[in-house]
């Protein structure tokens, strides 16, 4: 059984830093869960609360999975405790202000209908760069760092590269396609700046539980999985742990995984639904499903 008390002490030597930002970021998840069943108001098709849910619980994730990937990282000590103190700052103000916007009763992302609101998403996204940038700094040094186990530096590498690939993906939705341009009338400014569904505006039907889109492409899926390869690779890794051949399934796992993310982002960017896949879809899927049986089999 895992000693929960004893994991925690293990991440705040770690990191105090992210480990106290993923405590208080499982707080913050709890309080946003109740707000979707205790506030009525929705915001673009959905619960009020369910965004600011939906983020604090994967930064929660994401700030212990940076602290606990710092035991394996050992070349730059003073960069990694920059980099945990940036990550925690930049998580905190992140959903903080979709905390803020959402107890507003308005959207946070691509909201630019006030001089407020726009100046919000301006930090946002600021924010959002310099955590993609102390990403990649650890990407670079984990790509250098030497382990004993292979298979495990491997899962370590590539969930971590995945990671940083699937946040870029973030940056798609900042800039508006036709279906999220909002023309303004003479005399007044634009209101939406960009989207996250293709082929269709943001706030249709979604799937119960994180709205995804059921009418139109979304490029939220491809960002989300990308975005938690961290934790699914090294995962994986642990569960084949005693394979034979356990370096070369680790390595197909992550491209595997990282197919499965450009399948995802491929059908996204056709304004296709996750659940109305077109054959070419299909036949694509089964490819992938032949070349992953194939790569952890062969």
């Amino acid at each position: 059984m895992v000693n929960i008390k004893a994991q925690i002490s293990r991440l705040w030597r770690s990191s105090p830093p992210l480990t106290a930002v993923s405590g208080l970021m499982l707080a913050a998840f709890f309080f946003s869960a109740a707000g979707v069943f205790l506030d009525p108001r929705t915001i673009t098709g959905e619960p009020a609360w369910l965004k600011p849910a939906k983020f604090a619980i994967s930064t929660a994730i994401y700030a212990a999975s940076i602290a606990w990937l710092f035991r394996y990282l050992a070349l730059w000590p003073r960069y990694n405790r920059i980099a945990g103190w940036i990550t925690g700052l930049v998580i905190v103000v992140e959903v903080g202000i979709i905390d803020i916007q959402a107890a507003r009763g308005v959207t946070s992302h691509f909201n630019v209908s006030t001089p407020l609101d726009a100046a919000l998403f301006g930090i946002m996204g600021a924010a959002i760069l310099i955590l993609w940038l102390a990403a990649a700094g650890l990407t670079v040094e984990i790509f250098r760092q030497r382990f004993a186990d292979r298979a495990w530096g491997w899962a370590l590498r590539t969930g971590m590269l995945i990671t940083l690939l699937g946040a870029s993906l973030g940056g798609l939705m900042v800039k508006p396609g036709p279906e999220h341009s909002i023309t303004p009338a003479r005399g007044q400014s634009m209101t939406v700046s960009g989207g996250h569904t293709v082929g269709g505006p943001d706030g249709g039907p979604g799937l119960p539980g994180i709205h995804w889109s059921t009418r139109h492409g979304d490029l939220r899926i491809p960002h989300f999985l990308g975005l938690h390869a961290l934790q699914m690779i090294p995962l994986f890794a642990w569960l084949v742990r005693r394979q034979r051949r356990r370096e070369r399934m680790v390595i197909a796992g992550a491209a595997s995984y990282f197919s499965l993310t450009a399948l995802l982002l491929w059908q996204a960017l056709r304004g296709e639904a996750l659940v109305a896949p077109h054959e070419s879809t299909l036949a694509a899927m089964a490819a992938w499903s032949a070349a992953t049986f194939i790569g952890l089999k062969g």
